[in-house]
């Protein structure tokens, strides 16, 4: 009888039917990771045994091979090319998991597949640049990505289908801790969503052991996990995870404490869950400002009416992902988030039309500081018993941040040039004595975005300053890739630009963009210049008597000499060895610089050493991305300046460089160190 009791209890802990579920899942995973073959015949054998013995365990493994076999058998894409057959066949399980799901969303999703790869697995690199601009403007851009809103509706709706299934209590917690740390590893385990899924761990051994656990003490391990690898910390997406999850259960404190006894009924509900967007939204205002330079007005109430639709979204679509070889019933998961999608884009499209819906700042040190001391100050207030005293140092920080510009600071009168790090391309940016900024070059321009929109905007912002030019060496994509984007939302006064014929799909969108914001346009003669608070441009090439006969645009880049003072610095953009024995003929009496921006990322093709003595540089900088496919820069290149005494930084190395100077001295900052460069002046 105790056997039977036994038998009977563990019966309805883990039913037929949830059993079959699990084991189902269990075979799609096998099945995408491409091991699915080895499953087909053992998944006769294990049919047949299952038969003869009744056994449910031995149903069980017939069910994960036969899932992995329709995976198998089933319809894929294309081959790959050889060669990248050779790397996925290096690729670990779950990278071959993840290329088979994007596989799948892009068959059954259609049109939806960018959205639905960027909610499913964390690939935002379909994402049209002004559809990110629009979620960004209605403070939607968070819902873009794999985050711990996503990971716990998951996991919330798993937990209600295995309860349907007749799971235990523990059992289900138990199968959707599961079912969603699968789901998290196969999509890569972005640091948001392990951070959630450590706290759905913490929640669940906290419901098993019915013991309560402070929601700080569940953030806490939460945001300790992904810092197993110390890097996560500085990644913006694991900031602005933490960041708003301490927000939510300081939001929970708030209401539970003060505000949840005096509403009732859907006036609560709603009054909930504006309260805890504005709070969100207010506490991670800061952060949000100082990384991306602008700050959603919108955002408390675009939130509110989108996150219900992505809840509702998310486990459709999931399971539309799941059952992914079955084209009918993957298509009917598909058709019935295409309405919720819909309705998703149309809420971004419709907040960021709303006029004021985001505003641009300039987040200097000092804002940031007084911002997230009044941040800091909000989360105590909400979660204080006795929250006067948190709440008047709020206010006091944000009245100090509104008159923080008529606070006297100490103004550095030096000129600096910022080489930033921009992967394979340029963006160097001049800062005058007085703050105001000339760009040369904006970096390159990629399927899901460009250097001006995720480097060049947001670093001009968080420094303050008004951009006063852009010039352009050359239009080659990884010099003009983002200068649309810099044109259009900083609104430079003149665009210098060398005027080559031809050019990129880029190149075109930049003056079409100074044509429309009615910026002045200028072509780049020898002897033109710029000067602006001390600090003056001269432009030594191209000659259009020179450029008549080219083909190539990089040798016809703009040559731009820097002056400040005694100290120079000459910016030759992609010049290869013909311009450079232009200039030899033309302008070699003005070529000597201090720091030479070394031609075309240390191509071989430049920089020879004839060229090299006249310029005599004592530091050399790099503009290159790790690991190109060009092998830049060359050896060869890297002897040469070694032979004319150049100190060498390369971006790929060193990341963004800083060079300052107060018109005789020279400072380097790079790799969070800073150093004297010794000048020999006498060789000027």
């Amino acid at each position: 009888m105790r056997k039977y009791h036994r038998a009977a209890a563990n019966g309805a802990q883990l039913p037929l039917i949830t059993t079959t579920y699990l084991a189902f899942v269990g075979g799609l995973l096998a099945g995408f990771s491409g091991y699915a073959w080895i499953t087909v015949p053992a998944s006769v054998a294990f049919a047949v045994a299952a038969t003869l013995r009744h056994r449910q365990t031995l149903a069980a493994l017939a069910t994960v091979c036969a899932a992995a076999a329709i995976i198998a058998t089933a319809a894929g894409p294309p081959a790959l090319p050889a060669t990248n057959q050779a790397q996925d066949g290096n690729a670990d399980i779950l990278s071959r998991v993840r290329s088979r799901a994007a596989e799948v969303i892009d068959r059954t999703f259609g049109e939806d597949a960018p959205l639905a790869r960027a909610l499913l697995i964390a690939d935002q690199h379909e994402i049209p640049i002004e559809m990110r601009d629009r979620y960004a403007s209605a403070g939607l851009i968070h819902m873009l990505s794999i985050s711990g809103l996503h990971v716990a509706v998951i996991a919330a709706a798993m937990e209600l289908l295995f309860q349907v299934a007749r799971l235990s209590r523990r059992a289900s917690l138990l199968g959707a801790f599961f079912t969603t740390a699968a789901y998290v590893a196969v999509i890569g385990a972005p640091p948001p969503a392990l951070r959630s899924a450590a706290m759905l761990g913490v929640a669940m051994v906290s419901r098993i052991a019915q013991r309560p656990t402070s929601p700080w003490a569940a953030l806490a391990v939460g945001a300790f996990i992904p810092l197993v690898e110390p890097r996560v910390a500085i990644d913006v997406g694991y900031q602005l995870s933490v960041l708003g999850m301490a927000a939510l259960v300081a939001a929970g404190a708030l209401w539970k404490r003060h505000l949840a006894s005096r509403f009732e009924g859907w006036k609560g509900t709603i009054a909930k869950e504006l309260i805890t967007s504005l709070v969100a939204c207010a506490i991670t205002a800061p952060l949000v400002a100082w990384v991306f330079g602008r700050i959603s007005l919108i955002a408390p109430i675009s939130n509110l009416i989108a996150a219900p639709v992505i809840t509702v979204a998310q486990p459709i679509l999931f399971l539309a992902l799941l059952s992914g070889p079955f084209t009918t019933l993957a298509k009917l998961f598909a058709d019935a988030a295409h309405p919720l999608l819909f309705a998703f884009d149309w809420i971004a499209m419709a907040a960021a039309a709303v006029p004021g819906a985001a505003v641009t700042v300039s987040a200097t040190r000092l804002v940031a500081l007084l911002a997230a001391l009044a941040a800091g100050s909000l989360i105590v207030a909400c979660v204080s018993r006795f929250p006067s005293r948190p709440t008047v140092v709020a206010f006091g920080a944000l009245a100090a941040l509104v008159v923080s510009p008529a606070f006297p600071m100490q103004r550095d009168e030096r000129m600096e040039l910022h080489v930033l790090d921009v992967g394979q391309g340029d963006a160097i940016l001049l800062r005058t004595p007085k703050g105001r900024w000339i760009l040369f070059d904006a970096g390159p321009i990629w399927r899901s975005g460009d250097a001006g929109r995720s480097t060049v905007v947001p670093y001009i912002l968080r420094r303050g300053g008004r951009l006063e030019a852009f010039v352009l060496s050359h239009p080659h994509a990884d010099h003009v890739g983002g200068a649309a984007t810099v044109l259009d939302k900083l609104r430079p006064g003149t665009y210098w630009d060398a005027a080559f014929a031809g050019g990129s799909e880029s190149y075109i969108a930049s003056l079409a963009t100074a044509r429309r914001d009615a910026i002045e346009w200028h072509r780049v003669h020898p002897s033109d210049s710029i000067a602006i608070d001390g600090v003056t441009v001269s432009f030594l090439a191209p000659d259009s008597a020179w450029t008549v006969g080219l083909k190539d645009p990089n040798l016809a880049s703009t040559i731009s000499l820097i002056r400040f003072g005694t100290v120079r610095f000459l910016l030759v953009g992609d010049a290869e060895r013909p311009e450079e024995d232009w200039l030899l003929r033309n302008k070699r009496d003005e070529l000597g610089a201090d720091v030479l921006k070394v031609g075309h990322h240390g191509s071989s093709t430049s920089s020879s050493d004839e060229f090299l003595g006249a310029v005599h540089p004592e530091l050399a900088v790099i503009s290159v991305g790790a690991r190109n496919i060009y092998g830049h820069p060359s050896n060869d290149v890297l002897h040469a300046l070694a032979r004319a005494g150049a100190e060498v930084l390369r971006t790929d190395k060193a990341g963004t460089i800083v060079i300052r100077t107060d018109g005789v001295h020279l400072e380097i900052e790079a790799n969070g160190n800073k150093w004297d460069l010794s000048r020999d002046s006498a060789r000027r």
